[in-house]
């Protein structure tokens, strides 16, 4: 470890709380040098919803290294990029009517997050984004500019301007209509308020505590933007690929967004993939008025075409998603039930969940003793609040019961519960 020490960051963060070096990695689970396994119910932060080194992707992989393909290209023609478009048209737009481009803006879900902002800019030639409580998009300034975690933010060192924050749904008392702020500040031309040029959301907060929208409150913002002359944004990211059930995760409100961003596990390897999708009209880029060097990844391109040629040329996937969901939906439950008194409950929808409490440090607790019983577990939420679950959405029922399991006695090794007298 001491290369780590002596060389690395301080910002260095997953390694501190998973001290070991891992050097394999098979379906669920990661392997340390000892050999010893982990279940991963991590998966790259949503970036092997295929799991690791699928044997179909990789075997893709490999015959494109061994035949010299090429493998960096920037946004030059290759044959890799015309079929990964070619399974994004026949996949995953025309089936569900969605008459999108396709910009390539870099490899990464801040790259994709920055250009959706630019063009939503560029496009209504207004400055202002709506953003909401506990959102994330990213750690480059435009993107942290829309994300509301203070520590995050901080560390930008500059000003963050040029966005408003709105609370998500079921950040107020409940009472209060969904709305109502927003309108009336749209409304009321003394509010401060420039007209906005677009929404960006998550429909459920990855980052933020796996907070879900409501169908109701999803189609209800798309309703505000389209009375307000905003574009919606939507922010798929780390819920888009399945994640939630169906590929995108808004399909199940639905609504048409103007833009929707993607990453993480749009690749199907974890390779390093962005797409940022907007409606036809919405193409108003003069030529490299936003590039990177690293655009036309191709591998990630024939692993990508690969990932939605297997995956989702069906509903199999969705519909496995969705019942391995209810299971840990179901099993959380009884979970956060002997939790009661620790504030226990339970967030989220299909294959991202989260186990939150109120008892202060208990969801680190959980990833700590979870991680000492070989299983890999983050925490998320301004407070790291609550244990969050991102497996593979490949795991088998049995591995998926297996790591709750863990959970569950950790939970019991870890929160602190009132003993009878």
């Amino acid at each position: 470890m001491e290369i780590f020490d002596r060389l690395e960051s301080e910002v260095r963060s997953y390694c501190r709380g998973w001290p070991v070096v891992f050097n394999e990695a098979r379906g669920s689970y990661v392997y340390d040098e000892s050999g010893r396994p982990y279940l991963d119910f991590f998966a790259g932060a949503g970036s092997l919803n295929y799991g690791h080194n699928h044997p179909e992707l990789k075997s893709v992989l490999l015959d494109y290294l061994i035949g010299d393909s090429i493998v960096h290209s920037l946004d030059a023609y290759s044959a890799a990029k015309r079929d990964f478009l070619q399974a994004v048209g026949d996949v995953l737009l025309e089936p569900r009517g969605l008459d999108y481009k396709v910009q390539f803006p870099g490899p990464a879900g801040n790259n994709a997050v920055e250009a959706a902002l630019k063009l939503a800019r560029k496009y209504t030639g207004r400055e202002t984004i709506i953003s909401f409580t506990n959102g994330f998009h990213g750690m480059t300034l435009g993107a942290l500019a829309v994300t509301g975690n203070s520590m995050k933010r901080g560390g930008a060192g500059v000003p963050l301007g040029h966005a408003a924050t709105m609370p998500f749904d079921n950040y107020m008392d409940g009472q209060t209509p969904d709305f109502l702020w927003l309108r009336s500040l749209l409304e009321d031309s003394g509010s401060g308020l420039d007209k906005p040029a677009a929404v960006i959301v998550e429909t459920v907060q990855g980052e933020g505590g796996i907070n879900a929208a409501s169908a109701g409150w999803l189609r209800g913002l798309e309703e505000v933007c389209r009375e307000y002359g905003m574009l919606l944004i939507v922010d798929d990211i780390q819920m888009g690929c399945g994640r939630t059930g169906p590929f995108f995760s808004f399909e199940e409100a639905g609504i048409t967004p103007d833009i929707v961003t993607l990453s993480k596990s749009i690749s199907g390897y974890g390779l390093p993939l962005a797409l940022t999708l907007f409606k036809r009209e919405l193409d108003v880029w003069e030529p490299g008025e936003h590039n990177g060097t690293f655009r036309g990844p191709n591998p990630a391109f024939a692993t990508g075409a690969a990932a939605l040629r297997t995956f989702w040329a069906d509903k199999d996937l969705e519909r496995s998603t969705l019942d391995k969901g209810a299971l840990i939906e179901r099993r959380l439950g009884e979970i956060a039930g002997e939790f009661a008194e620790a504030g226990a409950h339970v967030r989220g929808r299909g294959m991202a969940r989260g186990l939150g409490f109120e008892q202060e440090g208990a969801a680190q607790a959980v990833a700590a003793e979870a991680f000492k019983r070989g299983l890999l577990l983050e925490t998320s939420g301004p407070e790291d609040e609550v244990a969050k679950l991102l497996p593979p959405l490949t795991t088998t029922v049995e591995d998926l019961e297996r790591g709750l399991d863990i959970i569950e006695e950790s939970a019991r090794s870890a929160v602190r519960v009132a003993q009878p007298a």
